[in-house]
């Protein structure tokens, strides 16, 4: 069977995947190991891929980016998944960026996404809380206004590329009262500021190079211009309207490690012998093989769409929440059908499939959780 090809690839962007796979092969597998070792990668990979446009090549060139189109995110996306590299947080910077783009003021724009652009700065999304999740309007952690500047106390966690960033885009409360307009996120540049702290890197599962980490904040003080959009009151809505973005990014990564997932375990059960032939002539393993396959080219399909629709900015919440509870659960389905199929093998480490399956579990919860996404869609009905 034919590849699926997708209906938003071009001659352009097959090109464009080519120089990917060749920084992919050059600067990411070479420091794989190395990477989950030390539980981030090198900062000097961001700007390699800054220098190659990889970063924000959806965002235009005025701003430093490669003036492309989401298209171009997803094929990083996918060959990044291709050989399982889930550390390199690029999703994250990318949304981060997106916030800035679509919300932020002239001077914001100009002052951050070129350096987002080329690796100098690393940007993470600071919303979680140790009380508060999926739940947005939890969050406890404030700023108070104290003439030019915002007092900003409390704490954050489970923060992706936390370690290294040098730019928060940070959800607090500027509001006490509460209410819609209590949240309002926060440009925070992190290098050298005062009262600020990153706790160790947290021991995860999975996604052992992924700088995850808890962010605390005493008395850090911003400037009044650092509100994103130069309004407060209007996280909400900002986080909102970006989220589209994020979860159908999220589908896409499920779609990739699906298929990876179904072609190695291909491969496994043609080479692998029990009871003097292939695995594969087993009919139980031929059938698992069938419906994991089905479920890829479906996955893929439905991804295409949701694609296409971000791109032409037709994309609707309550479809990019299917796309990200769906794809994401078919994710952990079939890496553990497919895990099974390497018996012991599937449960070492030192095969792809096992650190596969510890890399999926999150894909359920971050971005909100799956429960939600259901709840999001049942609003729509």
């Amino acid at each position: 069977m034919d590849v699926q090809v997708s209906p938003w690839m071009d001659a352009g962007l097959e090109l464009y995947r080519d120089s990917v796979r060749r920084f992919v092969k050059a600067e990411v597998l070479p420091g794989q190991e190395r990477w989950r070792a030390q539980r981030h990668v090198d900062r000097a990979l961001w700007e390699r891929a800054g220098a190659l446009d990889l970063l924000l090549a959806d965002v235009p060139e005025q701003y430093g980016g490669a003036g492309g189109s989401y298209a171009h995110m997803v094929v990083l996306w996918q060959e990044l998944m291709a050989v399982g590299e889930v550390g390199f947080g690029t999703h994250v910077h990318s949304v981060a960026a997106r916030y800035i783009l679509n919300n932020g003021s002239e001077e914001q724009k100009q002052r951050y996404l070129p350096q987002l652009a080329s690796g100098k700065m690393i940007a993470a999304i600071a919303i979680t809380e140790p009380d508060a999740g999926s739940d947005l309007q939890a969050i406890r952690c404030s700023a108070v206004r104290d003439g030019d500047e915002y007092r900003i106390n409390g704490a954050k966690t489970f923060i992706s590329n936390g370690h290294l960033a040098d730019l928060l885009v940070l959800a607090v409360k500027t509001d006490p009262a509460g209410g819609a307009k209590a949240i309002s996120l926060l440009l925070v540049e992190t290098r050298a500021l005062s009262g600020y702290r990153v706790g160790p890197i947290l021991d995860l599962i999975g996604r052992k190079s992924q700088d995850t980490c808890e962010l605390f904040f005493d008395d850090v003080r911003v400037p009044a211009h650092a509100v994103l959009g130069a309004v407060e009151g209007r996280g909400l809505a900002q986080l909102m309207r970006e989220l589209p973005y994020e979860r159908t990014l999220l589908g896409v990564t499920a779609v990739a490690a699906i298929e990876r997932a179904v072609a190695l375990a291909t491969d496994h059960a043609q080479q692998r012998k029990v009871f003097g032939k292939p695995l594969f002539e087993l009919q139980n393993t031929r059938f698992k093989l069938a419906e994991a396959k089905t479920q890829a080219v479906v996955a893929r399909v439905f991804i295409d769409w949701c694609i296409g629709k971000i791109i032409d900015g037709s994309m609707e919440t309550d479809v990019a929440s299917m796309a990200k509870w769906y794809l994401t659960d078919m994710q952990c389905r079939v890496i553990d059908d497919c895990l099974q199929l390497f018996g012991g093998y599937g449960y070492s480490l030192d095969f792809p499939i096992a650190q596969m399956y510890a890399d999926a579990r999150v894909q359920k919860i971050y971005g909100g959780a799956n429960e939600v996404m259901k709840e999001i869609i049942a609003y729509n009905l």
